[in-house]
């Protein structure tokens, strides 16, 4: 889809379970892992943005399982700004083997921006390159 970005995880073998799949923890840290390469694909590392006085919490977390993965598989997290607004983003991922072309994981999260003190701060106003970069893939989004 237009404005999707896509993200490539090898499954390892420590990922996995007794009954040989993936644990079903690892995919919640695979939305992390593509997130903070996302960012830092759009000009953004989270070190950075961070050194900057801003942090970004997750607010909200859901994740559907819809089939299991194993060992040595290749997972692409495809990620889509569902909304984003001055103090929060939220963001949809869909997690698919790249070999069956099956959906493993559905997912979403909802992250807000606070400075060094925990308080709500604008990303418009303390990051506006990345606000924009960000704004600009919403429109891409929404065509």
């Amino acid at each position: 889809m237009q404005g999707d970005w896509l993200y490539e995880h090898k499954v390892q073998y420590y990922e996995t379970d007794m009954m040989g799949i993936v644990h079903h923890s690892n995919y919640i840290r695979w939305f992390e892992e593509a997130r903070v390469e996302f960012l830092k694909d759009l000009g953004f590392s989270y070190k950075e943005m961070e050194a900057r006085g801003v942090i970004s919490p997750i607010l909200y977390i859901a994740c559907s399982y819809r089939s299991s993965s194993s060992f040595d598989d290749i997972i692409k997290v495809r990620i889509r700004i569902e909304k984003l607004g001055a103090y929060k983003l939220y963001l949809r991922y869909e997690l698919f083997n790249s070999k069956s072309g099956a959906i493993v994981v559905l997912g979403e999260t909802q992250q807000g921006f606070l400075d060094l003190d925990g308080k709500p701060v604008s990303l418009k106003k303390a990051e506006p390159s990345l606000y924009k970069a960000l704004k600009e893939r919403v429109a891409q989004d929404n065509v």
